[in-house]
């Protein structure tokens, strides 16, 4: 089923694509993307959720359904090829909670209420069973090297289940093992990447653990040792886990936490040390709910929980100092969900495709989205130097900043933009953003408001198929505005009826300030000079002046603005010959 999506860009680039009535909003398309991805829409056939697989050799995915209501419910495991069409469904005997895939993707585990199924992944034959303590609450599963590890929690009721207490039992040597590693409240388990022997745990709050705590375990023998471990509470009891998911970066070096309090946490997996450099914030009024990596190490797909047109997912580079803007997407339709459930995301090994588990805001139904791969980017530059028109930056007067930019690989599907930030003594102001030509020539438009130095960053922050390019800058000095005066005077002029002139005064930038007064003087044929009353300048600019002389032959009239604080001084003359 094809989904029916709006895409909306609000960052670095402008696109407005009605591609569907309603549903999905994608906003800020990042540079990750060769096309608008694709994104595949399965309803599924569960009431509740309780984990997704992907089995990238066999290109399958698996879906199971909780359905812990009642001791005697039975699940379901659903099965979907990577185009989103439905290969299987079985029931299992007891409600079905934790799934697994061995390290070839040859066998799945999937955790019942008092046993361990395995399933041949091409046949989708139970291969085998293993007894198991009883569960209540629902089960995490995680396998490392050949072994099987999961979580089992018993209360007498599901209401219980924040509060009871959760083990970590496994499947060593193909006997049930206790490992003696148990903690207050739901437990998640996340395997480290094929080939290394380690997991990691992560405990959820509830009313019995106010700071919960997040470790990691080698493998490497019969029972699983523990390394690093990490609370995040501060002294007053602020800033603990509310821990949502886990996800380990495809080289096992970082750790990512979706935390429904801070946001998407990105760790050390040797220390659980904070990384150096963590990612942005989620949008306002999203609450983390899913973390998971690409198989192929590039990028990091983030869920969240969030109302209306508040992105529910973020697909961006896994590498946080990445400038790449993230592609966004607002779960908002009927047929698509509202939000990402917990533990809701995984990626093909390839990162070739992207699966999400959406569910409704009374969590009753659940989608499953498909969404197509980050493609290959291209390299994006500023080339030549920067023009400025005018070449004096004036305070006041519109200025425009010329400048090209260059990209390679295939053509934009929609222009794409240029945005600038100006800095002078007043603080940083974001310039309006500006489309850019075919050809790859832009205009960045800006009216400077403050005299003195000004220094303009330009950036292309990507596009659908580009990389952010480094940024360019230039530096102004903005000068006062220009005035002018313009007079208009008759070439004679007798005593008896005096002397008229009119003008006008003109200033670019900012308008003048009403009630101007104008310097005026005479100077007759003798060269004595005499300051006559001010002229007032009217609301359009215009003024009069008037004068009887005394004396008859050439006399000039001299008009002088003294400026202001932006705009410049200037003068004008005017030259009459007297008469009797």
């Amino acid at each position: 089923m094809k989904k029916n999506q709006r895409l909306r860009r609000t960052t670095a680039v402008a696109v407005s694509a009605v591609l569907g009535s309603a549903g999905i909003v994608a906003v800020g398309t990042p540079a990750a993307y060769a096309a608008t991805p694709s994104d595949e829409v399965v309803k599924l056939p569960i009431s509740s959720y309780s984990a997704i697989a992907v089995d990238s050799v066999h290109e399958r995915v698996f879906v199971s359904d909780n359905n812990r209501g009642y001791y005697s419910n039975t699940g379901i495991v659903a099965v979907y090829d990577f185009q989103g069409h439905k290969i299987s469904q079985w029931t299992t005997e007891t409600r079905v909670s934790g799934l697994a895939l061995s390290a070839d993707s040859n066998t799945l585990y999937t955790g019942e209420r008092s046993r361990i199924a395995t399933y041949d992944t091409t046949t989708l034959q139970r291969t085998g069973v293993t007894s198991a303590y009883e569960e209540t609450c629902g089960r995490e599963l995680a396998v490392t090297g050949e072994t099987a590890w999961w979580t089992t929690q018993n209360a007498n009721y599901v209401s219980e289940c924040a509060e009871a207490r959760s083990d970590v039992d496994g499947l060593v040597g193909g006997a049930l093992t206790r490992t003696g590693w148990n903690a207050v409240g739901r437990l998640n388990l996340e395997a480290a990447p094929a080939g290394a022997k380690r997991f990691f745990m992560g405990q959820e709050a509830g009313p019995k653990e106010a700071d919960p705590a997040l470790a990691s375990f080698s493998t490497e023998g019969d029972n699983p040792v523990r390394d690093a471990v990490r609370r995040f509470a501060d002294g007053e009891g602020k800033g603990a886990l509310q821990l949502k998911d886990l996800a380990v970066s495809a080289d096992g070096n970082r750790v990512a936490v979706a935390d429904a309090a801070y946001g998407t946490r990105l760790l050390n997996s040797g220390d659980l040390s904070d990384a150096g450099t963590p990612y942005q914030a989620l949008p306002e009024g999203a609450k983390a709910s899913a973390v998971a990596f690409g198989g192929d190490g590039k990028y990091v797909a983030r869920g969240a929980a969030a109302t209306g047109s508040t992105a529910d997912l973020l697909i961006q580079p896994a590498d946080p100092a990445d400038g790449t803007t993230p592609f966004e997407f607002a779960f908002e339709g009927p047929l698509d969900g509202n939000r990402v459930v917990p533990r809701g995301l995984d990626w093909s090994k390839d990162g070739a495709r992207l699966f999400a588990v959406t569910t409704n805001a009374a969590g009753s139904e659940y989608w499953l989205h498909i969404i197509q791969p980050p493609a290959a980017q291209y390299d994006s530059r500023f080339t030549g130097a920067l023009t400025t028109t005018p070449t004096q930056a004036v305070v006041g007067e519109p200025l425009g900043i010329r400048g090209k930019l260059e990209l390679d690989g295939p053509a934009p599907a929609e222009p794409v933009k240029v945005t600038a930030v100006r800095k002078d003594a007043d603080g940083t102001q974001e310039v309006a953003a500006a489309k850019v030509a075919a050809d790859g020539s832009f205009t960045v438009l800006d009216v400077p408001d403050r005299l003195g130095e000004s220094t303009y960053t330009l950036r292309f922050l990507g596009d659908v198929t580009h990389r952010p390019a480094e940024d360019v800058t230039v530096t102004l000095d903005v000068a006062k505005a220009p005035t002018s005066i313009a007079l208009t005077a008759p070439a004679e002029a007798s005593r008896a009826a005096g002397v008229e002139i009119t003008g006008k005064l003109s200033a670019q930038g900012r308008a003048l300030p009403s009630g101007v007064s104008l310097k005026v003087t005479r100077t007759d044929r003798f060269g004595t000079t005499g300051e006559l009353t001010s002229a007032t300048v009217a609301a359009d600019g215009t003024f009069r002046v008037k004068d009887l002389p005394s004396k008859r032959g050439r006399t000039v009239y001299a008009v002088r603005y003294e400026g202001d604080a932006l705009h410049e001084a200037s003068s004008a003359e005017a030259t009459v010959r007297v008469i009797s």
